[in-house]
């Protein structure tokens, strides 16, 4: 079975560590995708930091963005997903926290709770 290539796109400042989960969860060999890149963070000094995120987002079959508290205003995350849009790439939003609050991202595809479940038929 070839394995679906993901772009997660997170908000750096406040939810690496969900990052981090999801990329463990995707070293699981009966996880159905691999992780070929994520979010950069958008003060690096990088000139060509949209550059190399719109590069890594057009191999990706899927970008997944990862809702924390803030993400819906985080700056990069909503560049990143614009870039995802022109690509015509499949965008899917996921849970971070089972609680607190977060707010959808318009355009940024459908939300889904982040399950085992959920993974499997999201990279269907």
């Amino acid at each position: 079975m070839t394995k679906k290539k993901v772009f997660i796109s997170f908000d750096y400042d406040q939810d690496r560590s969900l990052k981090d989960l999801l990329i463990g969860q995707s070293r699981n060999p009966e996880t159905p995708f691999d992780v070929i890149d994520n979010s950069l963070h958008e003060a690096a000094p990088e000139k060509e930091w949209e550059e190399k995120a719109e590069n890594k987002i057009s191999q990706a079959d899927l970008v997944i963005v990862i809702l924390g508290h803030r993400t819906h205003v985080a700056p990069g995350v909503l560049r990143e997903i614009r870039m995802a849009r022109d690509l015509s790439k499949k965008i899917v939003q996921i849970i971070g926290y089972k609680e607190g609050k977060y707010r959808r991202i318009a355009g940024a595809g459908v939300l889904y709770r982040w399950t085992w479940e959920n993974l499997k038929k999201i990279l269907k």
